[in-house]
């Protein structure tokens, strides 16, 4: 049993490690504007011209950028990105690894388990996200300890498992939204399962749990004024999506069940979603409820999240014929990859072994018989969407480690964060939206941010429209160079007419 243990964490981290080399080496890490964006925040927290907590901001939960704190002040990792992969690649491991004690312990058999973690582990989609600063494998390494955390329970009684699933939900909770959908349904589950002091079992875990919410409503209040404000605030996801308009799902339950499990289908790939059916059925028909119960209720999140909280997902086969979001469909890969433990758990004893064999031979043929990086979703909607981003990101970093040379610079980050990393320039050095009060009065008051050397822009934005009121003291910006890409704002880089050196 330790033996078969230390097999599969030895063969999680291999292939964590190797996909993050072909990642890295290729250049993908900061693909996707989020996995910037996860970056940038942590970034933030310790090199700003306001370092500390205030730079978590309230939409995005705070746990991966909390992880990524260690790493992140060195250079080199933030600058290949590697300071946000490293803990997404962690959480991969452990996840696997409670995936496969969860398994074999609710199979009572170690093939099992084994079957399971690698149809987990052998997805791309998920390698390809363990190996980015994304918030996925953070999450799914937090359910994955509440699935095993539960099981356990199930099994031992013990107020250790209770404290456990906790623990792991506090993790959840402080990582995506969704976390925060299971804690009734898990509380629910230990006040049922629990063959006495039901209630007092119950509590326990909503006490542990619900300290991850509690945390975040109380953040939003003191820094926003407003517990909902990562709801409903300027920087949702809901007020985000109301200036794009609508999209296909929103407020439509079959449209919408059809694109989330479209998605599923294509992240966890025909293999997977043929052993994860069947065997679900065989688990259900085991009477192993609470796991299936429990991994299926990410799915369901998506499917209401899409109708009812502004969260389009967009796939090439479905109108509009887009990327976008495509990740969210890997929801219901821990299911399917559970489940296909259940097909092993049909066989004999005897025949286990090449039971689970096959189903991850079936699992990774399906991805090896044609390997392109190009049937990986996930990989294929961080490429499209970033060209013209990455196309322009470069100029301009280019641009800057040319011919800047100190001097402060004016800048909303947002997308252009991309720019000052590639250049290598502190974010010490840059005037930004996160820096409160200076922020507001560079906004306001021209005289302030006369005080920086040069300003970045995106056309439009704050620090654009700012550039056209400047004069005062008869200073004034010179923009010195634009950078255009099909299909994307210009960049706008100005320097203050004063200053008298050379721009190449």
């Amino acid at each position: 049993m330790k033996a078969a243990g230390v097999a599969v964490l030895l063969s999680l981290v291999i292939l964590s490690a190797i996909a993050c080399f072909v990642v890295q080496r290729n250049g993908w890490t900061l693909y996707y504007g989020d996995a910037e964006a996860h970056l940038e925040v942590a970034r933030r927290m310790v090199d700003s011209r306001s370092p500390g907590y205030a730079q978590l901001g309230g939409a995005w939960l705070p746990l991966p950028h909390l992880l990524m704190l260690p790493l992140v002040g060195n250079d080199r990792l933030w600058r290949t990105g590697l300071a946000g992969a490293i803990p997404s690649a962690i959480f991969f491991v452990a996840g696997g690894m409670f995936l496969f004690a969860a398994a074999r312990r609710a199979f009572k058999s170690t093939a099992a388990g084994v079957a399971s973690v690698g149809v987990f582990a052998l997805n791309p989609n998920i390698l390809y996200l363990q190996a980015t600063p994304m918030t996925e494998p953070v999450f799914f390494g937090s359910v994955m300890a509440l699935l095993y955390f539960t099981v356990l329970f199930g099994e031992t009684a013990s107020s250790h498992a209770v404290v456990g699933a906790g623990v792991a939900s506090i993790a959840a909770t402080l990582t995506r939204y969704e976390g925060w959908f299971l804690l009734p349904f898990v509380a629910a589950y230990f006040f049922t399962r629990a063959p006495r002091r039901k209630l007092s079992t119950a509590f326990l875990y909503c006490a542990i749990a619900c300290l991850g919410p509690l945390a975040w409503l109380a953040h939003n209040a003191w820094w926003f004024a407003d517990p909902l404000d990562f709801y409903h605030g300027p920087y949702s996801a809901m007020a985000i999506q109301k200036k794009s308009g609508t999209y296909p799902g929103e407020h439509d339950w079959p449209k919408a069940f059809h694109y989330v499990l479209s998605a599923g289908r294509q992240t966890a790939g025909w293999a997977a979603v043929a052993l994860g059916i069947t065997g679900i059925v065989a688990t259900v028909e085991k009477r192993v409820f609470w796991p299936v119960f429990l991994l299926l209720l990410g799915p369901v999140f998506y499917v209401w999240s899409m109708h009812s909280s502004g969260t389009p997902i967009f796939l090439p086969n479905l109108s509009p014929h887009g990327y976008y979001n495509t990740r969210y469909g890997l929801c219901f890969l821990p299911l399917f990859a559970f489940a296909s433990g259940g097909l092993v758990f049909l066989f004999a004893k005897r025949a286990r072994v090449a039971a689970a064999a096959a189903v991850l031979v079936i699992a990774a043929a399906f991805w090896m018989v044609n390997p392109s990086i190009e049937r990986c979703i996930t990989w294929k909607e961080s490429q499209k969407n970033s060209d013209a981003r990455r196309a322009w990101t470069q100029a301009a970093a280019r641009f800057l480690e040319t011919n800047y040379r100190g001097g402060g610079i004016f800048a909303m980050l947002g997308d252009v964060a991309g720019i000052f990393r590639e250049a290598g320039i502190p974010l010490r050095e840059v005037l930004q939206d996160g820096n409160e009060p200076q922020w507001m009065n560079a906004v306001a008051e021209p005289d302030y941010f006369l005080r920086e050397r040069w300003a970045v822009a995106q056309a439009g934005d704050s620090v654009s429209s700012a550039m056209t009121r400047t004069g005062v003291r008869g200073a004034t910006y010179v923009r010195v160079e634009t950078i255009q890409v099909k299909d994307a704002p210009a960049i706008e880089i100005y320097r203050r007419d004063s200053d008298e050196h050379t721009i190449h």
